[in-house]
């Protein structure tokens, strides 16, 4: 099963992609994580990555797509699956994320979209907030957080739709009770699992991702 998971922060996609990957037997690709564990290896990419870091900017796009290249070839190898959680976030990295997988024949098959509404998302992270003691996570920082999701994010569900493996789940209730909807719902996709690339879509050619000249 290859699995991209799209939601808001907050929204439990990595409690979800956890589970996910644990019940489908593939990794869980979350490129928080991968990057932290590059940069504690001090691997070539994560003393690039530190740099970054270190001069407070944010890790380009080219050096994601490497690390989400190796990613993927790593966890395919074989004809296996994966769970990727943290990428695309914009309409560039989803186009690069396809080139990348239709590059090793390992494209995704359902792009799992947790459906969350933006006051439960601040609450939530608000009392994660209040547990882990994080003062950088205000109501003002949470909500700027979630427009930017739904300005740049959320309109990659639309290519997502038209290609045919877009899966929309109510993210609200609580986490036992979404993955009791979310773990059927997959299996039922990989039963009759078709990968439609289809046309590129207008979002992609406007932010500059893909050429059609």
């Amino acid at each position: 099963m290859r699995v991209l998971m799209i939601a808001p922060p907050g929204a439990g996609k990595g409690t979800q992609g956890a589970r996910i990957a644990a019940h489908f037997g593939v990794p869980h690709l979350a490129t928080g994580d991968l990057l932290r564990r590059h940069v504690a290896r001090g691997t070539p990419l994560g003393r690039t990555v530190q740099a970054y870091l270190d001069r407070g900017g944010l890790v380009p796009d080219r050096l994601m797509q490497d690390l989400v290249r190796k990613a993927l070839a790593d966890a395919t190898t074989g004809g296996g699956g994966y769970v990727l959680d943290g990428y695309p976030r914009n309409p560039a990295q989803a186009w690069a994320a396809y080139q990348i997988a239709t590059s090793i024949g390992a494209t995704a098959q359902v792009a799992l979209h947790l459906r969350t509404d933006d006051d439960e998302v601040v609450r939530r992270l608000l009392a994660r907030a209040g547990i882990e003691h994080r003062s950088d996570d205000t109501e003002p920082v949470i909500r700027r957080r979630l427009a930017l999701y739904h300005e740049v994010t959320e309109p990659i569900l639309t290519w997502y739709d038209r290609r045919g493996i877009l899966l929309s789940i109510d993210g609200m209730p609580d986490a036992d009770r979404v993955t009791a909807a979310v773990i059927p719902a997959l299996e039922a996709r990989r039963a009759c699992h078709v990968d439609r690339p289809g046309p590129v879509p207008e979002l992609l050619i406007a932010a500059g991702a893909v050429s059609c000249g």
